[in-house]
């Protein structure tokens, strides 16, 4: 009889991004060995917005993903993403997922999905119910995101002590845990400070046979022959969009340039207001998953502008696709960062601190006239990319551990 694993995460399939994309093909890959469940929200991921196929549903809701069962609940998402309606997002889906637990009649291990750090104790209270293992994963430190990208605002007075008691809530949590994960080595020296269970490397991946510049072909967005600086992802507070703009502002008068931003988030109003004066940059609704591959691979130039404070509190997942395009990436960030490392050992870009505009110009004009180059460097970013995070192999050791704290060896 197979052993039962249950995942709680707020986001999951049909999301086909980020975190939701990362869980699905998890669960996915869990299911050819074991039986697998997964309690999570309504589908609302990048665009801040219960997915219109969704939104008539009832409140709690049950479905199946080939052998996956799935038990939603319609949670409240906020049109503005605010601190404060994140914290009332994140409340509403732990206290109305706490009905569905009750719908799990069998579960060896529990993996709980971070963020949110609400999941791990949904993942607790299922794990008593069941006598079964917890497993936590994370994929963003939510609260030292929140802080470090300025999203909660200054840590003074009042907020400073609810940070506490968030953080002091947190190591709890994570201490109760049988293992917890994370997706970089960076985030895995954070964990020491943070609990003294057994920690597990586990990075997010890339199908190197979906990504594959070889198989690819022109997306209907990128069709142009202009030389195209493609930013394809959620569009959000952890990027220095202050930073984009100065970028593009530079290039208006280069009719050679043309920037495509594709995706969607809780910045991505500013962004089109703050770039309307200029004619240099076309915006996008994110294409669909199956398209994805021919955009990373058809545009030119990848960028991505990060804020000089996130430092090792999140690795971003849209990096390994990038760079499994072949296509070299400019990259902006805290020079301590793991990011950074990554561009350092892979030489499959360039990697600038967060205020460092001329070095991204200089790049930039590099790249535009040095095609031998960029064919070099995108070779590089591809290489390293398919040697240290291929799906099958990070897929496989997690499964393998995965038996491991099952039968507890």
């Amino acid at each position: 009889m197979k052993n039962s694993v249950t995942i709680i995460g707020v986001n999951f399939y049909p999301e086909d991004s980020a975190i939701g994309l990362y869980s699905t093909q998890m669960a996915e890959y869990l299911a050819k060995d074991f039986n697998v469940e997964v309690i999570t929200g309504f589908p609302y991921y990048p665009q801040w917005e219960i997915q219109e196929n969704y939104k008539n549903k009832n409140r709690f809701l049950t479905e199946e993903k080939d052998v996956i069962k799935i038990y939603r609940y319609k949670q409240y998402v906020p049109k503005n993403p605010s601190f404060k309606n994140r914290i009332l997002h994140l409340l509403d889906w732990t206290f109305g997922s706490m009905r569905n637990l009750f719908k799990i009649k069998k579960s060896d291990l529990v993996i709980c999905v971070v963020p949110f750090t609400s999941s791990i104790f949904l993942g607790l209270l299922l794990a008593k119910f069941k006598s079964a293992k917890v497993w936590v994963h994370i994929q963003d430190f939510e609260f030292d995101a929140a802080v470090e990208s300025g999203l909660a605002g200054e840590k003074s007075g009042v907020k400073d002590k609810v940070f506490k008691i968030l953080f002091w809530i947190e190591k709890k949590l994570l201490d109760k845990a049988d293992i917890v994960s994370t997706i970089s080595y960076a985030m895995m020296k954070k964990l020491e400070d943070k609990t003294s269970t057994e920690s597990y490397f586990f990075p997010n991946w890339v199908d190197e046979n979906f990504i594959d510049p070889q198989k690819a072909t022109t997306h209907e967005l990128m069709k142009s022959d202009k030389f195209k600086i493609l930013y394809s992802g959620n569009i959000g507070a952890k990027q220095d969009w202050e930073f984009f703009v100065e970028v593009v502002k530079h290039f208006k008068d280069n009719n050679q340039v043309e920037f495509i931003i594709v995706g969607a988030g809780a910045k991505k109003e500013w962004v089109i207001e703050n770039t309307k004066e200029f004619n240099n940059i076309k915006h996008y609704m994110p294409v669909e998953y199956n398209t994805l591959a021919n955009l990373l691979c058809s545009a030119n130039l990848h960028i991505l502008f990060q804020k000089n404070d996130v430092v090792d509190t999140v690795m971003p997942s849209k990096l390994l696709g990038m760079m499994a395009s072949a296509v070299p990436s400019v990259v902006t960030g805290n020079l301590n960062s793991e990011v950074a490392k990554v561009f350092e050992k892979s030489k499959g870009g360039y990697f600038f601190d967060s205020n460092n505009l001329k070095g991204v110009v200089d790049a930039i004009e590099e790249l535009i006239t040095n095609s031998k180059l960029s064919k070099k460097i995108g070779q590089n970013a591809r290489e390293y990319i398919v040697e240290n995070f291929s799906s099958n192999k990070v897929l496989k050791n997690f499964n393998n551990k995965v038996n491991e704290i099952i039968k507890g060896e």
